[in-house]
């Protein structure tokens, strides 16, 4: 047992080991680049960069290659293993140590951005305001029925519940608060509906003479438009069938025992402790051109009873309660003078938003202890020659 054990902690804590790893990102890193080109930022992020196994496709070669996630954790392992628990500890090493725990804080912040944060955007027009903030690429199903006063009865659905329901075979969701069950199927990540013609074969179903027709993927996955057909089961057996689609103009509505409920295929919505309201948003131009030089927010932070002024504007977010909202974008982009513009923040909620500037802070510490001793020495051998 305590052969196999010293294995194991040689072959972890091996510098051959970090070589090997190290080449895989970097490999990982330039077949991601290059598959940009064709596939897009998002779709290449989930699959070499956020997987643990993916197959690369080299003209006819399927290549399986490990995913760069699998690799950052055993990277991890190997730089816990070799670069601490292993190191000879003294005023010799102390200096590389703490380099070697900033690089640490740094692969943990790297495992708490990828599995607790999310991420989206927040768009307003001068005067309207909002508490949420929508995913660019994750959907929901929003199922509601309005109670009077203006307050809402309403459960969600993740997308991971109904992501699957691809064919005919349907995904059934049922919750006991609601009067009847709802089956998803033939979902698609992107798509558009089309009104029913001679010359059409359709091999989906057609509901009051529309269909869904698949697109392929958009190489931004944000342009994606999603969408499903969905059927009400009522109790006594009755049937009622509609399209979700994620640009309807208005939801698809299932009337029960005098109710109306709706349900809506929509971008997921992210709640936040607080309001913004876009007061001015300014957009200056290039000289003698349409293109924008710079452009910025100016916001009312309104929390509670209290309400604060904030200016948000290209490297100067808005960072409070975990939440950094960055001045993203504006639009329409063909307004003429004098329309109104909208403002888009991007939304990031990241618990380890800091921890790589605090890595930096502490790789820093670490190098200047180390570089320094050795300085300090080879004056002291200097000033003895």
């Amino acid at each position: 047992m305590k052969t196999l054990l010293e294995r194991f902690v040689r072959l972890f804590s091996s510098f051959g080991l970090s070589c090997v790893l190290l080449i895989l990102l970097a490999l990982l890193t330039w077949l991601g680049t290059l598959e940009q080109v064709n596939t897009g930022l998002f779709e290449v992020q989930k699959k070499y960069f956020e997987s643990f196994f993916l197959v690369h496709q080299a003209g006819p070669l399927s290549i399986p290659l490990p995913g760069a996630n699998l690799v950052m954790c055993v990277l991890a392992l190997n730089l816990l293993v070799g670069g601490i628990l292993r190191m000879r500890r003294g005023a010799a090493t102390a200096g590389v140590l703490v380099v070697h725990l900033g690089i640490s804080l740094l692969l943990v912040s790297g495992f708490v951005k990828t599995y607790f944060s999310n991420e989206g955007h927040l768009t307003l027009f001068e005067g309207q305001r909002s508490n949420s903030y929508q995913s660019y690429y994750r959907w929901e199903i929003s199922i509601a029925r309005p109670l009077g006063g203006g307050n809402v009865h309403e459960l969600l659905v993740p997308q991971e519940d109904f992501v699957d329901a691809t064919g005919a075979r349907p995904v059934t969701l049922v919750s006991d608060e609601l009067p009847f069950d709802l089956e998803i199927r033939h979902y698609m990540r992107n798509c558009r509906v089309m009104p029913k013609g001679p010359m059409f074969e359709v091999t989906v179903p057609v509901v009051d003479g529309f269909f869904l027709q698949a697109d392929a993927l958009a190489k931004e996955a944000e342009h994606n438009v999603a969408g499903a057909y969905a059927t009400a089961v009522l109790p006594d057996g009755t049937r009622t069938e509609g399209i979700l689609w994620g640009l309807d103009d208005a939801p698809w509505t299932v009337s029960v025992d005098g109710a109306d409920w709706t349900v809506d295929l929509r971008h997921e919505q992210y709640p936040m402790p607080f309001s913004v309201e876009l007061d001015v948003f300014t957009k200056e131009n290039h000289p003698r051109t349409n293109m924008p030089s710079k452009f910025s927010s100016d916001v009312t932070v309104l929390e509670g009873g209290s309400s604060r002024p904030v200016k948000i504007q290209m490297n100067e977010p808005l960072r409070d309660q975990g939440l950094v909202l960055y001045q993203a974008s504006w639009g329409p982009s063909n307004a003429r003078p004098g329309d109104p513009l909208f403002s888009t923040l991007s939304v990031v909620r990241n618990p380890a938003d800091q921890f790589p500037l605090y890595a930096c802070i502490v790789i820093a510490f670490g190098m200047v202890m180390h570089f320094s001793r050795r300085l300090f020495r080879y004056m002291r051998a200097e000033a003895r020659r």
